[in-house]
Parts: C-alpha cells; structure tokens; sequence
C-alpha cells in the first residue's frame, strides 16, 4: 500500500485524468466528422456514452457493482478512447503524455486498492 499522502495524490490525479478523457472525447468529437449535425452528435455523444458507462459501472459508487476485471475494461475502453481521439487529432505528444499517465495512475490505484482490501480482511 502507498503512503497516505501519496494516495490522496494519486487519488485527486485520477480524477482529473477522468474528467480530462472526457475533455479529449469532446474536443475529438468537435473536430471529426463534416457538417455541424455531425461535430454536435460526436462532441456531445461521445462523453456522454463515456460517462453512462462510467457512472454504470467504474465509478466508486457504481450503479452495477462488478468484478474488478470490468471495472479495468471500462477504465481501458474510456481511456483508450479518449486517447485515440487525442491521436486522431493530430495530437500525438498529448495522446501519448496522457495514455501514460492514465495507465500508470490506473495501475498504482489498483495496486493500492487491493493492498487495502486485503489489510481489511
């Protein structure tokens, strides 16, 4: 387990790393496609679906509570998303900046987790 402090850091990162893939999915979603219908659909469809699958199931609070494996599957769809849509853009160095930082922050979130639930039992 990490130390307090640290987990309260990581725990803060993770939700701006939220909020930002859903800040890449709209700007993604604005930038793609011809015709104003189009850009409005995908800016505002794409994080919405993100958020719906999100809140249904990732989120600490979830509305279906299921396995920590699709839990990391809703993780790795939104956050492989978003940064496909960054990459799409041609914001490559953006694109990769964030699906490194996404993983790793998903992974010690995890790991720490874990180590607390286990030193609860």
């Amino acid at each position: 387990m990490i130390p307090a402090p640290l987990h309260v850091v990581n725990e803060g990162l993770a939700f701006v790393i939220e909020v930002a893939a859903l800040a890449a999915l709209c700007w993604w979603g604005f930038s793609t496609g011809s015709g104003a219908v189009t850009h409005l659909l995908l800016g505002i469809g794409a994080p919405l679906v993100a958020a719906v699958l999100w809140g249904m199931f990732a989120a600490p609070k979830a509305r279906f509570q299921v396995p920590l494996a699709g839990v990391l599957l809703v993780k790795f769809l939104v956050f492989a998303a978003a940064t496909a849509g960054l990459w799409a853009i041609d914001r490559h160095t953006l694109a990769t900046v964030f699906g490194v930082v996404a993983a790793v922050n998903t992974v010690v979130a995890t790991v720490d987790r874990r180590a607390l639930m286990h030193q609860q039992s």
